[in-house]
């Protein structure tokens, strides 16, 4: 794949910055999203009226401050650049803005940046974006949330599928197929046979959906080395919060973001480097 020009390089850039603020909504409203579909959902089983309530997705309403309420204006909405104009305050209340928001978007920026200048002016670039967009913004909600929504993770695996059969990722459509199948059943036969032994749940359904949709981008043959290292990065911190106490009630870790890591260190130098970095 020909490299791109800086030039082109930097556009990508500017587009993952603006695609990075939207990650931020996507981050913060989707999960909401969907708990008011389950409750309504509940309600309808109860044979309930589900209460009305006033419209809220990833458009309507408008951002605002979630303490003092203020409106946040166009211009205190620009990436990165509003976040330093403001000092990281709000400029109603005044209070600090989280530097998580624009982490998000010079994460993205970046990671848009080396998709463009390693793939160039392609779809296999853009396809990458999307990829690496879309596992940053389920490693966020499922650290936040502990949930995978299949409203991004089924849409990454056809993409997985897709792109393979178009010839814009590196993968035969038959390893795609087989890797979507093997990262499904892989963490499904660790779930149950983790039940059959404790009687506990060890991950979630949301998982197997994830590494399946990793197998769809990297075939079946990258599915150990990003198991290993999601497994591994995922013990040590694990770890580490376990010592210092900052574990959430009943000592759950989600494991999603540690697949998402494994995920895009496979993009970045591909799934046998992982396995060199960790001595195997």
């Amino acid at each position: 794949m020909p490299d791109a020009s800086w030039v082109v390089a930097l556009t990508a850039g500017v587009f993952g910055l603006v695609i990075g603020s939207f990650l931020n909504v996507v981050i913060y409203r989707l999960p909401k999203m969907l708990e008011r579909q389950w409750a309504i959902q509940c309600a309808e089983l109860k044979g309930d009226e589900a209460a009305p309530q006033p419209a809220f997705n990833l458009a309507v309403p408008r951002s605002s401050c979630p303490r003092c309420g203020h409106l946040i204006l166009w211009y205190e909405n620009i990436p990165l650049v509003s976040y330093l104009l403001l000092r990281g305050k709000c400029s109603g209340c005044h209070q600090a803005i989280s530097p998580r928001y624009p982490l998000v978007e010079l994460a993205t920026g970046l990671l848009f940046v080396w998709c463009a200048w390693h793939w160039g002016w392609t779809a296999s670039a853009l396809a990458w974006c999307y990829f690496s967009a879309t596992l940053l913004a389920l490693a966020l909600i499922d650290w936040d949330t502990t949930l995978l929504p299949d409203d991004l993770v089924l849409p990454l695996l056809w993409a997985g599928l897709i792109t393979s059969a178009l010839g814009w990722i590196p993968v035969r459509l038959s390893d795609a197929l087989w890797g979507a199948v093997a990262g499904y059943l892989v963490l499904w036969a660790i779930y149950w046979a983790f039940k059959l032994l404790t009687g506990k749940e060890g991950m979630g359904y949301g998982d197997f959906k994830l590494l399946a949709a990793l197998g769809a981008w990297f075939g079946w043959q990258g599915l150990i080395p990003i198991l290993l290292m999601a497994s591994v990065i995922g013990a040590l911190i694990g770890i580490v919060m376990k010592v210092t106490h900052s574990l959430r009630d009943g000592g759950a870790m989600p494991f999603g973001p540690f697949l998402a890591l494994g995920g895009a260190a496979g993009m970045v130098v591909g799934p046998a480097a992982i396995l060199r970095v960790i001595g195997l």
